[in-house]
């Protein structure tokens, strides 16, 4: 969360976070994406990077399945939360 805060100090137009949610409890984790949704509805792009793919896909604009290095789905968060095969693989359903 500091490393975050440190790089919002600076205004920028891209923020790039690598599994923000590693290690946090799950009541950070609820917090640190309430965060990320704040950030990019003010205006900063995020690129997320984060295996908790049922909370990135409910704040993604744009999602990107990558397995074995391959981009194998694309669509908004909603489209791939609604998506059989993501549920099946990724969202335990």
């Amino acid at each position: 969360m500091l490393a975050m805060s440190r790089a919002l100090m600076s205004s920028p137009k891209l923020l790039l976070l690598d599994e923000p949610s590693m290690g946090l409890s799950p009541l950070y984790v609820n917090t640190i994406f309430e965060i990320i949704d704040k950030v990019n509805k003010a205006g900063t792009t995020v690129l997320l990077v984060e295996q908790n793919a049922k909370k990135a896909l409910s704040i993604a604009t744009r999602a990107y399945v990558l397995e074995v290095g391959r981009m194998t789905k694309t669509g908004s968060g909603q489209e791939l939360l609604g998506d059989e095969d993501i549920k099946r693989a990724y969202l335990g359903g």
